[in-house]
């Protein structure tokens, strides 16, 4: 196996949730560590760790990235990290099914992924990078985030559902 840690600058977290029941809302986080050790073309037994720094969410509207750091949401200033740690990885056809222990606002849940190898390739600089993409979904208010507003026209103003991907490229450790 390898050790390999995420190239931030060739990489994303992104998230969308659902806005008013007719939108979605997109976002990001800036900051973020992970390491993975693992045989890129088979990353069963792989040891993945993740981390992210909540203070990064950018949803390309400074007043709402701010009500997301509060209490109200994330409480980025008590609970400044999103982690999370695989614990098991099944291979299925060309995918994975990665399941972990997802960490946010101080509370442990399991959380699944779809994990897809993109391959290897070689950067201008001699280094060969791997990169994979997976995506998964959870429940906000199985972590916490209960924040809402009704709407007059019925329903609620944030979604529960969180649609999350992940774009990552890693370099060799």
């Amino acid at each position: 196996m390898k050790k390999w840690t995420v190239d931030a600058a060739h990489s994303e977290v992104g998230f969308s949730v659902k806005h008013m029941m007719i939108s979605k809302v997109k976002g990001s986080f800036g900051a973020y560590d992970a390491t993975v050790e693992a045989n890129e073309e088979n990353l069963q037994g792989a040891l993945i760790d993740f981390k992210i720094d909540v203070a990064s969410i950018n949803t390309n509207n400074a007043d709402r990235d701010g009500h997301l750091r509060s209490a109200d949401f994330f409480d980025a200033e008590q609970f400044p990290y999103i982690t999370f740690k695989a614990n098991d990885i099944v291979k299925k056809g060309d995918e994975y099914e990665l399941t972990g222990d997802l960490t946010i606002k101080g509370i442990t849940r399991p959380a699944t992924f779809e994990v897809e190898y993109g391959g290897k390739g070689t950067n201008p600089w001699g280094v060969e990078v791997v990169a994979f993409n997976a995506e998964g979904k959870v429940n906000r208010k199985d972590f916490g985030l209960t924040w809402n507003q009704a709407l007059e026209t019925g329903g609620v103003l944030v979604g529960e559902d969180i649609k999350i991907s992940l774009d990552l490229q890693a370099n060799p450790a």
